[in-house]
Parts: C-alpha cells; sequence; structure tokens
C-alpha cells in the first residue's frame, strides 16, 4: 500500500471501496495491556519497562496520573521506563474518558498520603463509578464524593490501606474487580473479592489482570466463580511486551469480509486472554474464511456477509463493528447480552441504533442488545459521540455505502493514533 494523507475534513468522508481489499495490517500496542501494566509498574519493588507501549490519549493519561501520585514515567521513546516512588497527595487527576483511568488509579491513590481529585471529560461524569467507590470505603478508605457514585470525587488516603473482604456488585464494569485487584498486593492483608449481583461482563478482562499479576509474582486465587483473592506482598518488577490491540483489528478484518478480500493482521498471539481473540470465531460465524499462522491473522471474504445470533456479553466491546458487519448482511442478525455497554464511553446500544436507523437500517435496540433486519442502506453523517468503536462501525459500513461522512473520526486516536491514514491507505 503507498502512504496517504487521509483528510482532516469533520465530518470525515468515509472511503467508499470500489473492490476486494488485500492488505496486511501493523495494529499499535493493546490499550488494556498497556494500563495495566503501567500501573504494576508503578506499584512494583523497582524500576521496569513497558515495550511497545501504546501511545494514545488513554495510556498517556494513565501515565500523567501515575506520575502525579509520586511514580516517575518516561514515556519519550517506544518502550516506557516506570520507577516507582512514594505515592503522595496532593494531586488531581485528569481521567478523560478512560474507563482504566477514573477505575484503577482511585485504587492506586488510596495508598497515597494526602489528598487526590478525580475529574475527567463531561461525558465521564455519567459513567458508573460506585463499585469502585464502594469497595474503597469498605476497605478503609476515605472518599468524597457527596453521594455522587460518579466523578468528581476526592480519594483522601493516609499512606495506607487496611485491605481485607469487600462484596461488590461489579455487574456494571468488570473494572470495578480489577482495580482492586491491581492494587490488592499493597494493601496491608490483601483483599478478597466477592461479587453479587448479575453477571459480570467482560470476564476477559479480569483473566487479563489475574494473568498479569501473576507476571509480577503476586498470588491471585480466582478458583471459584465471582470471587478473586490476592494475598499482601510486593509486586516484582518485571519488563513487559504489549501485544497488539486485538479489538482495533476489528474494522480491518471486517473490510476483507464486507468486500470479499483478504486481510492479514500481524503478530496475532497464538495465546492471549484479549477480548478482540474472540473476532476469529465471529467472523468465521459471518462467513469468512479465517486462518491463524506464523506471521498473523488472515481473513478471507466472498463478498456475502452472514447473520448471526451472538451473546456478546463477555465481549462488548466488539459489539459497534460486529454490529455494523450485521447492519450489511444478508439475513436477520440479534446481539444479546451486552445492557452493560449503555454505560461506556456512550449507551452504544442507544447511539448504534439511532445512527444505524438514520442510515435507513432496520433496527430494534432491545433490553441488553439490537435486532438487525436487511435492508437498503443510503449516506448521511454518523455520530460517533466521541467513542473510538462508533467510529469503528461508521468505517465498515462506508465500506459498501456511499457518502457516508463520519463526524469526529479523531477520537479513534484514544486507542489508536493514525488510525486514519491507516484506513485511508487500507481503502
Amino acid at each position: 500500500m503507498s502512504e496517504t494523507t487521509a483528510p482532516t475534513t469533520d465530518p470525515w468522508p468515509a472511503p467508499r471501496a470500489s473492490g476486494p481489499v488485500h492488505a496486511t495490517v501493523a495494529l499499535p500496542g493493546s490499550k488494556s495491556l498497556t494500563n495495566r501494566a503501567l500501573v504494576l509498574a508503578a506499584l512494583s519493588d523497582g524500576p521496569s519497562v513497558v515495550r511497545r507501549a501504546l501511545r494514545s490519549r488513554d495510556t498517556e493519561l494513565m501515565a500523567r496520573a501515575l506520575t502525579s501520585l509520586g511514580a516517575a514515567v518516561d514515556t519519550s521513546g517506544d518502550d516506557w521506563l516506570v520507577t516507582p516512588g512514594p505515592f503522595k497527595g496532593p494531586s488531581a487527576v485528569d481521567c478523560g474518558l478512560a474507563g482504566t483511568v477514573m477505575r484503577f488509579v482511585p485504587a492506586v491513590a488510596a495508598l497515597a498520603r494526602g489528598s487526590v481529585v478525580f475529574d475527567g471529560d463531561p461525558h465521564a461524569r455519567t459513567r458508573p463509578m460506585g463499585g469502585v467507590i464502594d469497595a474503597l470505603r469498605q476497605l478503609g478508605v476515605l472518599v468524597e464524593d457527596e453521594g455522587r457514585g460518579a466523578l468528581p470525587f476526592t480519594v483522601a488516603g493516609s499512606g495506607r490501606v487496611p485491605g481485607g473482604s469487600v462484596t461488590i456488585d461489579a455487574s456494571a464494569s468488570s473494572q470495578f474487580v480489577s482495580a482492586l485487584l491491581l492494587a490488592g498486593a499493597r494493601y496491608d492483608h490483601g483483599v478478597d473479592v466477592r461479587h453479587e449481583g448479575g453477571p459480570v461482563p467482560s470476564l476477559p478482562h479480569i483473566d487479563m489482570t489475574v494473568q498479569q499479576l501473576r507476571l509480577h509474582s503476586v498470588e491471585v486465587d480466582d478458583t471459584d466463580a465471582d470471587h478473586w483473592r490476592v494475598l499482601p506482598g510486593s509486586v516484582r518488577a518485571v519488563d513487559v511486551d504489549i501485544e497488539p490491540d486485538l479489538s482495533n483489528a476489528a474494522p480491518f478484518l471486517a473490510a476483507a469480509l464486507v468486500t470479499g478480500g483478504q486481510v492479514t493482521v500481524r503478530d496475532w498471539p497464538r495465546s492471549t486472554t484479549q477480548a478482540g481473540d474472540a473476532l476469529r470465531g465471529i467472523l468465521a460465524s459471518m462467513g469468512a474464511d479465517v486462518e491463524l499462522a506464523d506471521e498473523g491473522l488472515t481473513v478471507r471474504g466472498t463478498g456475502v456477509v452472514r447473520g448471526v445470533d451472538l451473546d456478546l456479553h463477555d465481549i462488548g466491546e466488539l459489539t459497534p463493528a460486529v454490529a455494523a458487519l450485521c447492519l450489511l448482511a444478508d439475513s436477520p442478525s440479534r446481539l444479546r447480552g451486552i445492557a452493560h455497554i449503555r454505560g461506556h464511553e456512550t449507551d452504544r446500544l442507544s447511539a448504534l441504533a439511532h445512527e444505524f436507523t438514520a442510515l435507513g437500517g432496520d433496527v430494534t435496540e432491545t433490553q441488553d442488545g439490537l435486532s438487525i433486519r436487511p435492508a437498503a442502506l443510503h449516506g448521511g453523517v454518523f455520530r460517533t459521540y466521541a467513542d473510538h468503536r462508533m467510529a469503528h462501525a461508521a468505517v465498515i459500513i462506508g465500506l459498501a455505502v456511499d457518502d457516508l461522512l463520519v463526524e469526529d473520526v479523531a477520537t479513534t486516536s484514544k486507542t489508536f493514533p493514525g488510525f486514519v491514514d491507516a484506513w485511508t491507505r487500507l481503502a
């Protein structure tokens, strides 16, 4: 593919595919892994390196947050050096719209001596935070939120956290659990977390947290469902290699299916806890030929997309891209188990239903998902609601629909700086 400079107009004209797409794509690192690695590095017993860290708004917000608490995070190169330091306040943390920052860092800030104020973008104040706030209070941490259960709030740290047992409802976000597990080894008595409530969404992300903890020699017991125990102790400093962000592969691999082309995503891991790995089975069920080899994951399409009935509860972040494929499918689709994504960067179910319908789609928003039926589509302006995954849905549809304009496509920089140029070269 030749280098292309993508247009920067807003709304941005999504490229319409003129034929089958054939491409090999290299993805930036995983946001989820990068931010977990940064938190554990800051909690570690010595300096360490996060190799091939994702450089994006969310990860830079995490680096700045940890630095404001007393760690030193050198982001000048591709590999980021993290040097732990004593955590202290007063400090202020800008969470932006990053769920990992607003949920993981308060559990770290509880170890600081002094007050740490958390706030973020306007929409961040609508995202559920009660699970983390209530849990920290149960563990002996003073949190001042004026009863909001949301940003802004202040963690008033005393320099230590008693820790111990805590019961939470994590049905709104698996990040509530991960936040406690990541910091738990540094609490006096560790942390023993029990979930009581509806099913925990995005369980692969908790598995990712547990895997990363064990990499740092933290002892974790997750043998019982909805119960996690982290023993107190040091967090060993370890250099970490970050995998490509597999969820960011969704629009690129979808392009092969939509256009009847072939796309290879390089360096796809043979074994991973990333939710994006589920794309292999999803795309195969929608009509693609999927092959994992040493060079990466290759998807080949016929130009025909089959409708599906899928429970995406554990992999909700893939919903916008999968829903876009369903909108282009030759038969009805049903996506289920994803009521929790109403609390993501935007209410993704409502946003998808509204934007798809505005393009002529036949879409019904259900209590926990979407029903999508084939319909004649037309162009128009697709709003992204400052949500990078909504932009992924838009560009997939744009491959097959003339005159589709994407509002604020730059929101993709949240997890993939350079996405627009990469997509333009592909399409």
